[in-house]
């Protein structure tokens, strides 16, 4: 995991999409896709298609503890249950780790994002998660990281109210913070917390020849986009298994198995997208502070996944337009030779 250079490195930090793209394209096939090669030599194709992505409200929420050890538990319990809003009540993942010189009390950090399609639902979540996983969790604080937030919510004057009376405001490092007695001692939290809309659902899918190419395939991608700063990857270990469908054949579901990129399903579908070569399918789901900062990682991402031998196609989810109005072309990732 990465270590932040910065406490609040937030929206001045795009991220700007790499000039330098390690995929060469060799051609287009006839399907109007692209074969490249990565310098490694692996050869796979990039269908040309692109990510649809959508606004979504985000916190940033840096916790510190005595050891990165507390701030890490904290910060993965805060982030559990939370891959993807169709069924859990929210989005989260870690950022980054941020050195003890770099945070408010001199202490190791780590800084999480929550996501939430509705503002007032973050703020539920934003309260929950700190009140019953940071909060409860040895020696941590809980500090805003978030900069220039569309409004900022009273996430500690709720949780000051545990404190029953006994908790009481106060000013550390110019910030407006309460102090809520504990058994341990006391819970240092920030009086409000700013949020402001980010972007959800970027995605590619990796189609491999078999489940240890895919997954090995996913671990590099993951291990490369985790270098930037101002994106999370929401999903266990930043891998996504069971890729989903809006809606569903036969039940009354709001999303149900994408039946198209299952490999036990290709002899039985007249639609699968899966030939014969490609038994496992992996997707990369990224939410970041803004567009910039998603693409890059996305780039960063395919570009490792298509090092990985026994890699065959990347391609990515899109709807035609109908979920969200921000777009990532995969062809614009690749090196031009022409």
């Amino acid at each position: 995991m990465k270590l932040v250079s910065s406490m609040s490195s937030n929206e001045t930090v795009t991220g700007c999409i790499k000039e330098e793209y390690q995929l060469t394209v060799l051609k287009q096939d006839e399907n109007n896709d692209f074969i490249v090669q990565h310098p490694k030599g692996n050869r796979c194709i990039i269908e040309n298609t692109y990510a649809e992505m959508f606004p979504m409200w985000l916190g940033r929420i840096l916790i510190t503890a005595d050891s990165e050890k507390w701030a890490l538990t904290a910060a993965q319990s805060a982030t559990g249950y939370a891959a993807s809003v169709i069924m859990s009540p929210a989005e989260a993942g870690i950022e980054t780790l941020v050195s003890s010189n770099k945070t408010p009390d001199k202490r190791p950090g780590v800084i999480i994002q929550i996501h939430h399609i509705r503002g007032h639902e973050l703020k539920t979540q934003m309260i929950t998660r700190i009140g019953q996983c940071i909060m409860t969790c040895p020696t941590t604080a809980a500090f805003d990281v978030l900069s220039n937030p569309t409004k900022k919510l009273k996430v500690g004057r709720s949780l000051s109210l545990f404190g029953d009376r006994f908790q009481t405001k106060d000013v550390f490092n110019n910030r407006t913070m309460w102090r809520i007695p504990v058994m341990e001692g006391e819970f240092l939290v920030e009086d409000r917390f700013g949020v402001k809309r980010g972007v959800a659902g970027g995605n590619f899918l990796i189609l491999a020849q078999d489940q240890k190419a895919g997954l090995n395939a996913a671990e590099s991608a993951v291990l490369s986009m985790k270098t930037i700063e101002g994106i999370i990857l929401p999903f266990p270990g930043g891998i996504c298994r069971s890729g989903s469908k809006v809606g569903s054949l036969n039940y009354k579901l709001t999303a149900s198995t994408n039946h198209h990129y299952c490999p036990t399903l290709r002899n039985l579908l007249s639609d699968s997208k899966l030939s014969p070569e490609m038994n496992s399918v992996y997707e990369i789901v990224v939410n970041g502070l803004n567009l910039e900062v998603v693409k890059h990682a996305m780039a960063l991402g395919i570009e490792s996944a298509c090092s990985i031998p026994g890699v065959k196609k990347i391609t990515a989810a899109n709807y035609g337009g109908k979920l969200g109005p921000y777009k990532a072309s995969l062809k614009n990732f690749l090196k031009r030779e022409c």
